[in-house]
């Protein structure tokens, strides 16, 4: 079992920024992904962003460089600087991690992936 866990939410004036911290630890095979996404009351779950292994980075259409993504390998850990945010940033913001577990068969070697979440860290966005 892997366990998620995020850090680093709280209160701010529009304009103003914040740092989400997210280590994953446990029973980690091979991580393949980790992100943030968001919850708004009232919304459907979104996609802040997220960064592959291999470095690939994508970002919400929301984002507008106002957001940058980070990892540390080494430390299992993701990382979401957000500047100049805005009342519409509010919203619960959730670590994600995809580890991937290798399997093989007499056929040859494939991955299994399975998603882990962390608990949940509350944005908040008002003057």
């Amino acid at each position: 079992q892997v366990q998620v866990a995020e850090s680093g939410g709280g209160s701010v004036q529009p304009g103003g920024s914040l740092r989400l911290s997210c280590a994953a630890s446990g029973s980690i095979s091979s991580i393949a992904t980790m992100g943030w996404y968001r919850q708004a009351p009232g919304k459907q779950r979104e996609v802040v962003a997220t960064i592959t292994s291999g470095r690939n980075i994508r970002y919400g259409g929301f984002v507008k460089g106002r957001f940058t993504i980070s990892s540390d390998c080494a430390k299992n850990s993701v990382y979401l600087q957000m500047n100049n945010l805005e009342p519409e940033d509010t919203a619960v913001y959730y670590c994600y991690v995809e580890d991937s577990v290798p399997y093989y068969t007499d056929y040859g070697g494939s991955s299994r992936y399975h998603d882990y979440w962390g608990q949940g860290t509350q944005v908040t966005v008002s003057s």
